[in-house]
């Protein structure tokens, strides 16, 4: 025969909706997917950049953008996912606004 507290415990339980979202593992990996793209992404135009025109401005900016982006994966490696969502969003448009304002 179960206690009047254990059936209380079993309905709440039951009744409560699941959080919605995605568990902190699943926001890593993901977080972590992201940034390797956009490291593919980064390297990718640098070759198409250096292409056209070899500079050290090229090489710094979008070398920046690359150790950003591993930096991004070690983030959310340790689970500092909103940290990593919020620099990764941060250093790319700084790296593009770079590459827009300042290199010929």
């Amino acid at each position: 025969m179960s206690t009047p507290d254990q059936s209380e415990a079993v309905d709440t339980e039951a009744t409560e909706p699941e959080a919605p979202g995605l568990t902190p593992r699943q926001a890593r990996r993901i977080r972590i997917a992201v940034a390797s793209v956009m490291m593919v992404a980064v390297a990718v135009v640098l070759a198409v950049r250096l292409d056209r025109r070899s500079s050290l401005l090229v090489v710094a900016d979008y070398g920046l953008a690359l150790i950003l982006c591993g930096v991004v994966i070690e983030l959310s490696r340790s689970g500092r996912t909103r940290l990593a969502s919020w620099l990764l969003g941060a250093g790319l448009v700084a790296a593009v606004a770079a590459d827009w304002l300042v290199l010929p």
